[in-house]
């Protein structure tokens, strides 16, 4: 069962690949908001690809999603697919780690992508790592660049 947590205010399994990490088993996932038709949950399913299940933040602006894991994970790679077929925007997104329990953190990835309904609405990016020790690791999601009021979405994270 995959546990969360809203930050500012039900669990369903997890189905990973063969050698990524089961989120739902290791993990709690701290979230800013998450709209009810698309919870978190979504983020961490065996669907992938364009049209699959998502994540979609329920309110507008800058969200947050954070792995808290039980116990320190050695990390190796980090793939996230993002689809947007409605807004033309450009998001902005910066992934960081914590060692110490979540008291620092550092960055291993700031990134922008665009998306245009009537060009690329999908995007897929995987970053290989070598840290060890992990006990979060923490997306910030700005999903308009511009300030268009948007919302952030995922449709898959997964973590090896």
């Amino acid at each position: 069962m995959l546990r969360k947590q809203i930050l500012k205010k039900d669990p369903t399994p997890s189905n990973p690949q063969p050698g990524e990490k089961d989120i739902g088993a290791i993990a709690t996932v701290h979230v800013t908001s998450e709209d009810k038709n698309h919870p978190i949950e979504h983020a961490f399913d065996a669907e992938r690809g364009p049209g699959a299940s998502r994540w979609v933040a329920e309110e507008l602006g800058e969200q947050r999603v954070i792995l808290a894991f039980d116990v320190p994970q050695a990390i190796r790679k980090v793939r996230l697919e993002i689809e947007e077929p409605d807004v033309s925007r450009t998001q902005e997104l910066v992934v960081t780690v914590s060692c110490d329990g979540g008291q620092s953190f550092r960055e291993l990835v700031r990134q922008e992508y665009n998306f245009s309904p009537s060009g690329t609405t999908f995007e897929v990016e995987e970053w290989s790592t070598k840290f060890e020790g992990v006990t979060h690791l923490q997306l910030f999601i700005k999903p308009d660049k511009g300030g268009r009021p948007c919302r952030a979405t995922i449709t898959s994270l997964t973590v090896q």
